[in-house]
């Protein structure tokens, strides 16, 4: 059973930090490309930052420069860093993984359950 599980969220002050991490569980032999999604309530889920197997990254224009996405294929982790927060960026933060490589089987449009971030003074 692979499973996407997402850790670090939380409630952190206007221009604070936080780091969101992202686990793939199970075995595993590789990971396409990985995402970040957020979903504020009451609007649609979009992506924020996409990180190619091959290290390739692209970010959504309202976080670029303050968000840093980044993985490690070993562990099949991915983490997103994020500074100079703002209230704005309040929402549920969601993994996703667009085809995950099993012994046995090949996954597509896998989610995590999400993590919920807040910012707020």
């Amino acid at each position: 059973q692979v499973q996407l599980v997402e850790s670090g969220g939380g409630l952190v002050q206007p221009g604070g930090s936080l780091r969101l991490s992202c686990a793939a569980s199970g075995i595993i032999l590789s990971i396409e490309s990985m995402y970040w999604y957020r979903q504020a309530p009451g609007k649609q889920r979009d992506v924020v930052a996409i990180i190619t197997s091959g290290g390739h990254t692209n970010y959504a224009a309202s976080v670029k420069g303050r968000f840093t996405i980044s993985r490690d294929n070993a562990k099949n982790t991915v983490t997103l860093q994020m500074h100079s927060l703002k209230p704005e960026d309040t929402a549920v933060y969601y993994c996703y993984a667009d085809r995950i490589y099993t012994r046995s089987q090949l996954l597509t449009d896998v989610w995590g359950q999400g993590t919920q971030v807040t910012v707020s003074s």
